[in-house]
């Protein structure tokens, strides 16, 4: 019978497995931190201290006007729905409105809706989105000129 000869585990060997570890770790690395930079959409806010010295005084004016917003997504009609009732649960008539759609992590997918006004005071857009989570960004302003600004998530399903 023949015995089989092993060649012994010298520092050449533990300085590949090294190499190759770190190596492996290093590129993954590498790998993930290019996903994350070409992914990110930007900043939100070009001074964060100039938003938050004015962020009291515009959330203040917000709740002011008394409004409550209710967003739908309605998957079957494809369509966007935002309706603003004031404190009297009256429709509101916004002086303008931008809206923002898109995907949380990623602005590949962001869509800038034109919302109209219905004959029912509410406002809508026709919107064919994918399934999944989605964000939505809302700028408007009332007829006095106050700020209105909204931020909320909704999913789309089967």
């Amino acid at each position: 019978m023949m015995e089989r000869m092993h060649k012994p585990f010298t520092g050449w060997h533990m300085l590949a497995v090294c190499v190759a570890a770190f190596g492996l770790v290093i590129a993954v690395n590498i790998a993930m931190a290019w996903k994350a930079i070409s992914t990110f959409p930007g900043l939100e806010v070009q001074s964060g201290y100039d938003e938050s010295q004015n962020f009291d005084r515009a959330k203040k004016a917000q709740l002011a006007l008394g409004w409550t917003l209710h967003q739908y997504y309605d998957q079957k009609a494809d369509q966007l729905r935002l309706e603003w009732t004031d404190a009297k649960g009256a429709p509101v008539t916004l002086r303008d409105l931008d809206v923002l759609v898109g995907r949380p992590t990623e602005a590949k997918d962001d869509l800038h809706p034109t919302m109209t006004q219905g004959a029912d005071g509410f406002y809508s857009s026709a919107e064919s989105l994918a399934l999944g989570k989605w964000m939505l960004q809302i700028t408007a302003h009332a007829q006095d000129g106050t700020l209105y600004t909204a931020r909320s998530f909704f999913y789309v399903r089967d």
